[in-house]
């Protein structure tokens, strides 16, 4: 009878104890729900160089906006900066309105370089830049795209800044090519002063906003001569990073899963 009541008094403590304690927080219940906006590179598209990046996000729980930009093979700079900005932030919007609690913005090469301008104007968790490129504002771009940047200027004071017409772009492994887009959008993205001059996009960058900046070990020369300066001239943050994966140009998306992934949870876990 002893024995009999010494089980009930325990088993009664025990059922006290778990009223009293708070359950435990489950890894589902406490995970911060990220959301990344992904842009790609000059002439590609969400389902090129950037695709095994977005699936592998996704199959991590992670939000993901794989957009389609402005400087895709399609689009030709169908819309100036402007409104190209407009587009990420609605982007952003729809990951929030999913439940991302943290968000990031990432792009690879020419998106790479327009995620740093983005992250100067608008306050988003962290910026991912992996292997920015595409700085108008360098020699070659000057030399190869100066004859047409000055005739878009020429058309817009003549006011006809929203009339299609043949252009230039530039890009290292193509060379010079034509693009077919009106003026005004067109001095919007290649103006040597503008949106995509990378050193004023890295120095205007927020310094509350981190960033990972990476640039793998076999990318073009030029921008491998450039990636410490470019790093070094961020805004100081301690959550920034240069990563610099074992691959090509077109492999960095590729190459940078795990470290992405690490990344953008450790900040968002930080924040």
């Amino acid at each position: 009878m002893v024995n009999r009541l010494k089980q009930l008094m325990s088993i009664l403590a025990t059922v006290i104890v778990s009223l009293i304690l708070p359950l435990p927080v489950t890894a589902e219940t406490s995970a911060i729900k990220i959301g990344i906006v992904l842009m790609h590179g000059k002439g590609g598209s969400p389902t090129k160089h950037v695709s095994d990046l977005a699936t592998a996000l996704e199959r991590k729980g992670i939000l993901v906006a794989n957009l389609e930009m402005p400087w895709s093979g399609k689009r030709n700079y169908d819309v100036n900066v402007n409104v190209a900005e407009r587009e990420v932030e609605s982007a952003l919007t729809v990951l929030r309105n999913k439940g991302a609690q943290k968000l990031f913005v990432a792009g690879h090469s020419q998106g790479g370089l327009f995620a740093l301008y983005f992250g100067g104007k608008h306050v988003v968790d962290g910026i991912i830049a992996i292997t920015p490129a595409g700085n108008v504002a360098n020699a070659t771009y000057r030399e190869k795209l100066g004859a047409s940047v000055e005739l878009a200027r020429k058309l817009i004071a003549e006011g006809k800044g929203e009339e299609k017409v043949m252009l230039s772009d530039y890009e290292g492994s193509k060379g010079t090519y034509s693009i077919y887009t009106t003026p005004a959008a067109y001095l919007s993205w290649f103006d040597p002063d503008g949106a995509m001059n990378q050193m004023a996009a890295i120095r205007n960058m927020n310094p509350t906003i981190p960033v990972l900046f990476i640039v793998p070990t076999n990318d073009y020369p030029g921008l491998l001569k450039v990636k410490q300066l470019m790093f070094e001239s961020l805004p100081k943050n301690q959550r920034s990073k240069l990563y610099e994966p074992n691959s090509s140009h077109l492999g960095a998306p590729s190459a940078s899963i795990e470290e992405i992934i690490q990344w953008s949870t450790a900040v968002a876990g930080t924040q």
